[in-house]
């Protein structure tokens, strides 16, 4: 028999994977936007995402609704536990939202530019909050949230913000490399460079700290044979982190975002490696969040209709406009 509650875990952790990805680079996008010139540069950059990014939100909505259907225990923990930053981010969001209708149509555009750029940062942050508050641990007693109000704000939280915020500044230069031209083009592989050193630093900073926070961490990664399993994790890192860094140094196009990606996705693996079968360390398993089996077996019937509608969807939406972007003209 299928183990539901592992079948929805594992897809809840592709959505947020998958919101990560594509709305990762969106972000970064807004959180680099004052660095390029407020009028032909910034329409180029937004009109690269014009197309995709509402898109790309989908996968929060499914992942969070996911949680609160599959794992409801884990989301009344989380709601209180988060509820600062998962307000923030949404008023980021929605700031950012806005500011993609509405700058194409005003006379006073930096007002927007500067909304478009704040949402997208404050968004980027609180999220990068959220999961350094998971990560230290979310403590719970008669299966609901023990702490305290301010327990997600620590200096290990605020230093997964900022790790976000860079690596979505990365993401979003890469994506420019990849789809524009120009002196747009040629400004993003700088900030690349400088994002990507940004990146990496911060990836190995926070492993560091990690094993030091929970012992179950230190048991996943250093205990044997757990270090045999674990170890492709760290190589690939330094594989992607090679071909970043060469293939901005050799101008190349596609390849420093298919790097970067890779670099969000092996990070990932190493956070479900150290999480694993904690939904919620060191307090709640997969199984003890899980609602009971005949509502996993219900909603899993809509999630094999909707899940690969969704990626359908996308798949045609980033072939459309699979070219190169113009400010004037949009895709061409």
């Amino acid at each position: 028999m299928f183990d539901l509650a592992f079948i929805w875990a594992a897809l809840i952790a592709f959505a947020v994977l998958a919101y990560v990805l594509f709305d990762g680079f969106d972000l970064g996008i807004g959180i680099l936007f004052p660095f390029f010139a407020a009028e032909h540069e910034r329409d180029q950059a937004m009109n690269s995402v014009a197309p995709v990014w509402d898109g790309n939100e989908t996968w929060l909505v499914l992942g969070g609704g996911g949680l609160m259907a599959a794992f409801p225990l884990a989301y009344a923990v989380v709601l209180p536990a988060l509820y600062a930053p998962i307000t923030a981010m949404l008023l980021g969001l929605i700031f950012r939202g806005v500011a993609f209708e509405f700058r194409f149509r005003s006379r006073r555009k930096f007002l927007w530019d500067w909304a478009f750029a704040g949402g997208s940062t404050l968004a980027a942050l609180a999220q990068g909050v959220a999961l350094g508050a998971l990560v230290q641990g979310v403590p719970v007693a008669g299966r609901a949230y023990a702490g305290g109000w301010w327990d997600w704000l620590t200096w290990f939280s605020l230093l997964t913000g900022v790790a976000l915020v860079i690596g979505y500044g990365l993401l979003g230069a890469t994506w420019l490399i990849w789809k524009t031209s120009g002196t747009l083009q040629h400004k993003a592989y700088r900030l690349a460079f400088v994002t990507g050193l940004g990146t990496l630093g911060l990836i190995g900073l926070v492993s560091l700290i990690m094993p030091f926070l929970d012992p179950i961490f230190r048991q996943r990664w250093f205990s044997w044979p757990n270090i045999l399993y674990a170890s492709p994790v760290p190589i690939l890192v330094a594989l992607a982190a090679f071909v970043l860094l060469s293939g901005l140094a050799r101008r190349w196009e596609r390849a420093p975002f298919l790097a970067a990606a890779a670099l969000f996705v092996l990070s990932y693996i190493g956070l479900g490696i150290s999480f694993y079968p904690y939904i919620l360390p060191p307090s709640l398993t997969i199984w003890d969040a899980a609602a009971p089996a005949s509502s996993l077996q219900f909603l899993l019937v809509g999630a094999v209709i909707l899940i690969p509608v969704i990626l359908a969807y996308t798949a045609w939406s980033y072939w459309v406009f699979r070219g190169k972007v113009r400010a004037e003209a949009g895709y061409h």
